[in-house]
């Protein structure tokens, strides 16, 4: 046998608990790609997974030999979700989470509604199998969770190792359950605890299970609702009814046995053919849920005997789990203690006028609460969920005091509602961040979901016009990050349409480096958004070769305009956001410079004449940009002066090539008046009034 073949019969996928009216998923044996190509590697390493394998089988049959069909009381077992999504539908619910807990508890439990309707013949042998799973307290660092992660990354349409990689929790202290778009082919994938003993295999532990695979609501249904129950019995060492293959329906499975006493041999089913006999024995279990079939409905008293062998040996840590210690370092124990105040919103940045739903998901045991929404009303409320309209632009906290009728914990948050104008700032607008070190939570939106180092910040380090621009900090961060920034609410409601364009600058620093740079737009300040530009990796986003250094731009021939011209004339309205939507897949920096929206800049290139020069808009309000078309390479110095000729700052300064350049002019500060540009070209000077309004 190959190395592949005989690794593939250590993977145990499932294929889907199905209704009637579906396909049945087929199995994939992908699931433990990052340790096949290890293993590949380290061919040596394939003799622990036996060695691990044929100790655990001998501890089992002993274990099951002497099981005491009492047993010793219910196992809990802590158990973590992580969501892994790219704010898509896979991005289920806590409360389809909890449903999945539910159903599982159910199956393992003999409570599920259903089992008594199973064949008579197999009604005496459906098991309690004692186990209960319980979402998890408390995080490895001992502070409050609910069980449930949230990771933003493209890796969910992947499902493999990699994008486990993204978050694991400590195997010996919980199950992770990772929850994706796309399984590797399959409903759902695991590993028995043979497989990955070793330390070197742990990071490839824990369950992955399609979103439409969890639970029975949400994005799931009840037919597909046992895929987890499934799933679970995999991890606890059982083997599919047919044998330690993923290929139900064979003849050769008849040859085989999944070392379960009471469950007869058979070829395997992806139907409910509730009088299958397909090995010679009176008749299959194809109720089973280690079955391909859609009426799964119970486990077996020697199944049950297997799972608990299995959690009574240090294979793979699973003893670990269940001790009164570890219960009580993840949270899991019977009686869990009110230990902090925590919310979330639907949305941070609003228009005045605007509405914020916030949820109360603080932890644990919570009686009551009292809301306080400065700026909002109602100002204070006491439900879990409540819907609070801001009708002042500012910024405002939010507080939120819990009580479990014994302690209370209190959660404030400054600065955490952001609501803008409305209508927003004036048209045209021009922004080449020349009057700004950090962007104003007033007005520009940064989110960084992942929380990494990477996120948009204001630099000097290189401009298109001017000294700033922004970068997206990107190099040497792992792939799948996503990052936002959001603009300030802006007024077009006067625009006929709407023009757009920014440069940027940007660098790969491999060939499968396929970054992904999106423009969204909105016409309700952001709370609906539509894609209008992607600019990729692979397509248009590189602006120079590709090079494993930090980019930085080195010069105006390393930057490219990008025109949106897509963007319909109902998006000309008082309220009008865009935002910049970055995700990475290890390639290197991007820079983002002069973003004009209905602003004479736009388009500037074909209106301007060689040395010729302009302020706009003219009057100005809180922006102003100089466009110079340039003839020829000169030394360039461009000065902001009042009437008296008195210099105000001195906008930009070196040597710059023949063509068009533009240059934010730091007018936000100053006051009403006439003001003066001056541009010295090589000693020649030109002299340009605008006025501030």
């Amino acid at each position: 046998m190959s190395f592949r073949a005989h690794f593939a019969a250590l993977l145990t996928l499932i294929g889907a608990n199905l209704s009637a009216q579906e396909v049945p998923f087929t199995c994939s044996t992908h699931g433990l790609e990052h340790l096949s190509s290890f293993l590949e590697g380290h061919p040596e390493r394939l003799a622990e997974i036996q060695a691990a394998d044929a100790a655990l089988e001998q501890h089992t049959q002993h274990f099951i030999n002497n099981f005491d069909e009492r047993g010793g009381g219910q196992i809990v077992i802590p158990v973590v979700f992580h969501i892994i999504h790219n704010n898509d539908i896979e991005n289920i619910s806590d409360e389809q989470v909890i449903d999945a807990v539910r159903v599982l508890n159910d199956d393992v439990n003999k409570l599920d509604e259903d089992w008594d309707n199973v064949r008579d013949e197999f009604l005496p042998i459906v098991a309690n199998v004692g186990i209960t799973f319980r979402l998890a307290g408390y995080d490895p660092e001992g502070n409050c969770t609910k069980g449930i992660t949230r990771t933003v990354s493209e890796l969910t349409n992947d499902g493999g190792q990699d994008m486990k990689d993204l978050i694991q929790w400590p195997r010996d202290q919980y199950l992770n359950i990772w929850v994706c778009a796309y399984a590797q082919g399959a409903a759902g994938y695991t590993q028995t605890p043979g497989n990955v003993d070793a330390a070197w295999a742990a990071d490839a532990d824990g369950i992955v299970v399609l979103h439409s695979y969890t639970g029975s609501i949400g994005t799931s249904s009840p037919g597909r609702s046992r895929t987890l129950t499934h799933e679970v019995g995999h991890w606890i060492n059982l083997r599919h009814t047919w044998g330690p293959t993923n290929e139900p329906g064979l003849p050769e499975n008849c040859d085989v046995d999944d070392n379960v006493s009471d469950t007869p041999l058979t070829v395997g089913w992806t139907s409910c053919n509730l009088n299958g006999a397909s090995c010679g024995s009176p008749l299959d279990n194809v109720e089973n849920y280690m079955e391909y079939s859609y009426c799964s409905k119970m486990f077996t008293n020697g199944q049950k005997a297997r799972m608990i062998a299995a959690l009574n040996s240090g294979t793979a840590d699973r003893n670990n789990l269940w001790t009164t210690a570890n219960l009580i370092a993840t949270g899991c124990t019977d009686v869990q203690p009110l230990c902090a105040a925590s919310f979330v919103s639907d949305r941070r940045t609003i228009c005045a006028g605007q509405s914020v739903s916030f949820t109360d998901q603080s932890f644990h045991g919570v009686v009551s609460r009292t809301w306080n929404f400065t700026g909002g009303e109602p100002a204070t409320a006491d439900a879990a969920s409540t819907e609070v309209t801001y009708n002042t632009p500012g910024v405002y906290p939010v507080q939120l005091t819990v009580s479990n009728g014994q302690d209370s914990e209190t959660s404030t948050i400054n600065d955490y509602i952001v609501v803008l104008a409305d209508p927003g700032q004036p048209a045209p607008f021009a922004e080449g961040f020349e009057a700004m070190d950090q962007f104003d939570p007033a007005l520009w939106a940064n989110v960084n979901t992942d929380g990494d180092l990477g996120t948009f910040s204001v630099r000097s380090d290189a401009a298109y016009t001017g000294t700033k621009s922004i970068r997206m900090k990107n190099n040497q961060l792992p792939a799948g990050l996503l990052d936002e920034l959001l603009s300030p609410s802006i007024d077009l409601s006067q625009a006929d349409a709407v023009n757009f364009s920014f440069r940027y600058a940007f660098a790969r620093r491999a060939s499968d480096n396929d970054d992904k740079l999106r423009i969204y737009v909105s016409k309700d300040c952001g709370e609906t958004w539509v894609l209008r530009k992607q600019l990729r990796g692979n397509g248009e986003l590189p602006t120079v070769p590709d090079q494993t250094s930090t980019f930085i731009p080195s010069g105006a021939d390393q930057w490219e305009l990008c025109t949106i011209t897509n963007i319909t004339s109902d998006y000309a309205v008082e309220n009008f956001r865009f935002k910049f939507w970055f995700t990475s897949d290890g390639g290197n920096d991007l820079w983002i410079d002069d973003i004009n929206i209905n602003g004479a800049p736009v388009g500037v290139e074909e209106t301007l004449a060689a040395g010729s020069m302009l302020v706009s808009p003219n009057p100005a309000n809180s922006t102003a940009t100089l466009s110079l078309q340039q003839a020829d390479a000169a030394n360039v110095r461009v000065e902001l002066l009042d009437l008296t000729g008195r210099t105000i700052a001195v906008v930009a300064q070196g040597r710059t090539a023949a063509g068009l350049h533009r240059w934010e002019l730091p007018v936000r500060a100053l006051n009403s008046g006439v003001y003066l540009v001056r541009v010295v070209q090589d000693g020649r000077q030109q002299v340009l009034r605008f006025t501030k309004e």
